[in-house]
């Protein structure tokens, strides 16, 4: 078609508009022709379907008959601006509010990433500031070193994470998971977010929780590593709120989502070694959820648990789950591994057809009849069918609770994990930041 010179019409619904204007010209076609349409989304009712073509019939014809003009025969790309070194001066309030002005923030306030900050960021890493580890998704941003310190100091991070966080972007750039989770946290409506998990020694020596409240606001670490993150994949990828990332919805989990693996109460393998890697070895692994659950099991032994895992745990295309060390140790002086709980979860764990059916012609799904409850006997499918979508890690604090992270768990055959690389004086630079921990009055 385009080798033809002839000009096209994509229909878009009228809320992806600018979603779709900021496809097109980042591909090199900024007068690609849209036609927005009043239509709801996903929809597949015939009455709602065709006034809603009808009403931009003529827009379509135009669209597919006007002569192109000389900016769509031959679209120019704008040159790159060239960045500046230094572009506010101000106090404090001033800052956040020109960076939060400028769509650079995400909401909460950040730390001014003035040069010094900035060098003393990149004392984390043993790679020059101009090193271009790649391109990040959906804007073809440029993810140099010195870009991911800038947004790491604007999250709070200290240069300990810089390791964590240049392994995360190598693994959205270097995986097939990375790049398509994060396109799918960017276009998807599902509300897709990054979930980090660290593994081996540098977990201990920065500090990442890996016990009571590892996944609720407090600890630095598992704070602002995730935080960091989001800001590079906006700030860098152009991932951008309602532009870009059109989750219906929104998802709390895109703030932060960072969590170790308490590997020392563990009495499985950990993560990475069951990835290939050495006990020895530190890494980080990504998945892409959009939800998250707790709940408490029927009774204090493996049956009870593990019932409860089945009767809980939600039809998914992949899962974390997170069992407790006490539980842990109960499962495995029962005989159970990792494995074992995956292919166990993934054979008894299932829901009715009759809720997830696709009708053709605005029909219901079969077994469910419009206005009534799901038929009794409908057919039993299982929530995760292969026991390799299923992730199971060590963590949280003495109680009885076990959690899910529902949605982008493991993705068999494709690279999910990266390994860390340390600086040469990263024994220097831990020391340094060892007594930045919290310390709580006792009352």
């Amino acid at each position: 078609m385009e080798t033809r010179n002839k000009p096209t019409v994509t229909l878009v619904n009228k809320g992806f508009f600018n979603d779709a204007g900021s496809a097109s010209s980042g591909k090199g076609m900024p007068a690609l022709r849209v036609v927005p349409l009043e239509l709801p989304y996903e929809t597949n009712v015939m009455e709602d379907i065709e006034p809603a073509v009808n009403a931009v019939m003529d827009d379509i014809i135009a669209g597919l008959t006007k002569p192109l003009t000389e900016e769509e025969a031959s679209p120019k790309q704008k040159e790159a601006e060239k960045p500046q070194r230094i572009i506010f001066r101000g106090s404090l309030e001033e800052v956040n509010r020109f960076f939060y002005q400028r769509g650079w923030a995400d909401g909460l306030p950040i730390i001014p990433p003035t040069e010094e900050a900035v060098a003393e960021m990149l004392t984390g890493t043993d790679l020059p500031p101009d090193h271009l580890l790649g391109k990040l998704i959906s804007r073809s941003g440029k993810a140099t070193v010195e870009k991911i310190a800038i947004n790491a100091v604007m999250a709070g991070a200290l240069p300990t994470y810089m390791p964590v966080l240049i392994a995360g972007v190598r693994l959205l750039l270097e995986s097939e998971p990375g790049f398509m989770g994060f396109c799918t946290f960017g276009f998807s409506t599902g509300s897709w977010a990054p979930f980090w998990i660290i593994n081996g020694p540098v977990r201990n020596e920065i500090y990442v929780n890996n016990s009571s409240g590892a996944l609720s606001p407090g600890n630095i670490a598992n704070a602002a590593i995730g935080r960091a993150m989001g800001l590079i994949i906006k700030n860098i990828g152009g991932v951008r709120k309602g532009v870009e990332d059109m989750g219906v919805m929104g998802n709390p989990l895109k703030y932060t989502m960072v969590i170790s693996e308490n590997e020392e109460e563990s009495p499985w393998e950990p993560l990475q070694v069951e990835y290939g890697y050495q006990k020895e070895d530190s890494t980080v692994t990504v998945s892409y959820p959009n939800g998250y659950l707790q709940h408490w099991p029927y009774n204090a032994n493996d049956e009870g648990i593990l019932c409860a895992v089945l009767d809980n745990i939600p039809r998914a295309m992949r899962c974390t789950t997170i069992m407790t060390p006490a539980h842990a140790r109960i499962l495995a002086r029962a005989g159970w591994s990792k494995e074992s709980i995956k292919t166990f979860i993934s054979e008894y764990a299932r829901g009715s057809t009759s809720h997830f059916g696709n009708g053709g012609e605005g029909a219901a799904p079969d077994g469910l009849t419009k206005g009534k409850a799901p038929v009794p006997g409908a057919e039993q499918t299982p929530r995760i069918a292969d026991p390799s979508f299923i992730r199971i890690i060590v963590a949280g604090g003495p109680g009885a609770f076990i959690a899910h992270v529902v949605g982008g768990g493991a993705t068999p055959g494709k690279k999910q994990t990266q390994k860390l690389e340390l600086p040469a004086n990263w024994d220097k630079l831990v020391a340094r930041y060892k007594n930045v921990v919290p310390t709580y009055a006792r009352y």
